[in-house]
């Protein structure tokens, strides 16, 4: 396998984040959620490239971000779009990991084992087994209860071939949840690799606090 490119995908807006501004420009211990995501990739031996999906809207705040050695990309009309766009600049490399710029502590370690696992099959990929007991419910009121055998939260970076999910992504009528899903409907199988519980996505207020305990945590204060 001869590289390895990351394509961060950026161009969305977030807004059950909150805030005045899209999430991943919003702070976390004192610098943008991007610059800490970026920065993973952007120092890991293996990553050969790094191509960055954003928002046009968003373009002018490049410059707080000291790039070096980065490819810029608009983003598309939804999130297949802007991953397509991110995956036809890749220039250098034969693989591909596709992650969310809103989990800005994924690990190198993670990264690491989604590389390796893409030695031995064409897509991986890093979950998290379900252990909570899962219910249904309506109107606030339990209705019933789910096994949770088998089941996992995904997480990302999903990795691939670069030829492979660009033809799957190239076959694919639209509305997939992730890019697991784009490659399970054209018939690429996907190995799972161990998640981390700390590799959470910003999504809602309250994980900006939980993000920062968790860097706190790392970094010894």
């Amino acid at each position: 396998m001869n590289g390895v490119a990351a394509v961060i995908v950026a161009a969305g807006r977030g807004i059950r984040a909150g805030g005045d501004m899209p999430k991943q420009w919003q702070m976390l211990q004192g610098r943008p959620v991007i610059a800490h995501t970026l920065e993973v990739f952007a120092r890991h031996p293996e990553v050969t490239e790094v191509v960055l999906v954003l928002n046009p809207q968003d373009e002018d705040r490049l410059t707080a971000l000291e790039l070096h050695d980065m490819t810029y990309v608009a983003g598309g009309a939804d999130r297949a779009g802007s991953v397509r766009n991110g995956l036809d600049a890749v220039r250098r490399s034969e693989a591909v990991l596709i992650h969310d710029v809103a989990r800005p502590l994924v690990t190198a370690k993670t990264i690491s084992d989604v590389i390796a696992a893409l030695h031995q099959t064409p897509c991986a990929a890093p979950a998290v087994p379900v252990t909570d007991a899962l219910w249904t419910g309506a109107n606030g009121q339990v209705t019933g209860m789910k096994d949770r055998t088998g089941l996992y939260r995904a997480q990302t970076p999903q990795g691939f071939q670069l030829n492979a999910i660009r033809a799957a992504h190239a076959a694919h009528p639209g509305g997939a949840v992730d890019d697991v899903e784009v490659a399970r409907a054209h018939g690429l199988d996907v190995a799972i690799v161990p998640g981390d519980e700390d590799n959470l996505k910003i999504t809602l207020p309250a994980d900006f606090a939980r993000a920062d305990r968790i860097l706190r945590g790392r970094n010894g204060h």
